[in-house]
């Protein structure tokens, strides 16, 4: 097994000990190696907390929690550190320099396979600039090879990162909200670069997603959260309208209202 957890509960990281208010409740889940997940649900579910904890970046407030066999927790600060060696986590947000060129940024992927003055050496003269091509081309990106970060837009930025994860050498892919700045042809092409990258590696890809349909459409098996609760967990064929309507229920007027409340008073000149 890639992950096991066992009535995990996480705390927000800015509640204070004394608050109940948890962002995930009592999970239990199992993901074998090579298996691909699709995470979804409203805003605020638990999704990025989920897969924060299964990278090892949040510590469980309770339950049982062991990835490929081992409790992280239980294992000393080095050795978990090799273990999170295994594992990309791939925020909505990529971590990159602005300053940066993007062929340093990709090979940043390889970071932890490498020793603190290989990593200062690529910094000076990227180690392996050919594969940090290759990584980019998959996702049409070739050509901003040594561009600098902060000439990338939105969508280059996030396929950038995705172009990190093909140059590590992780077992697990921890992805979350891939395909926020992407249009739907570039969505489908992100989706299946990383699909193919897993099933080749027979690496475990865990990826939340605001796009029910491509979940449903892409992903064998579907995990639906709320509230940081695991509402089910089915294979895409037994998921029914009616569970993905529960599972966001009055979610969508209350962003509706959001908006709308948020929207300037057509008799106010806008300020500038």
């Amino acid at each position: 097994m890639s992950f096991v957890l066992r009535g995990i509960s996480v705390r927000h990281g800015s509640a204070e000990r004394s608050d109940t208010l948890c962002a995930l409740v009592d999970v239990n889940l199992s993901i074998a190696q090579g298996e691909q997940v699709a995470l979804i649900g409203p805003s605020g579910a638990g999704k990025t907390t989920l897969l924060h904890t299964l990278a090892c970046a949040h510590r469980a407030e309770s339950g049982e929690f062991s990835v490929f066999g081992v409790e992280p927790w239980a294992l000393s600060h080095a050795e978990r550190h090799a273990l999170r060696a295994r594992l990309f986590l791939a925020p909505q947000t990529p971590p990159l320099p602005p300053r940066q060129r993007v062929v340093t940024a990709v090979l940043a992927g390889c970071l932890p396979q490498w020793s603190f003055w290989q990593a200062i050496a690529s910094l000076i003269r990227p180690s392996d600039p050919d594969a940090a091509y290759d990584a980019l081309a998959c996702f049409n990106l070739q050509d901003k090879l040594y561009a600098r970060v902060d000439r990338l837009s939105g969508g280059e930025r996030q396929r950038c990162g995705m172009a990190r994860l093909l140059v590590s050498k992780a077992d697990a892919f921890l992805v979350d909200e891939p395909l926020s700045a992407l249009d739907p042809t570039l969505s489908l092409q992100t989706l299946d670069v990383l699909q193919q990258e897993a099933t080749s590696r027979n690496a475990t890809l865990v990826c939340s997603l605001h796009q029910v349909e491509l979940a449903l459409g892409n992903f064998p098996r579907i995990v639906g959260l709320r509230e940081g609760r695991v509402v089910f967990d089915a294979p895409r064929a037994e998921v029914t309208e009616a569970m993905i309507a529960a599972l966001y229920r009055n979610t969508q007027q209350t962003e509706q209202s959001d908006l709308v409340a948020a929207q300037p008073d057509e008799h106010i000149a806008p300020q500038f």
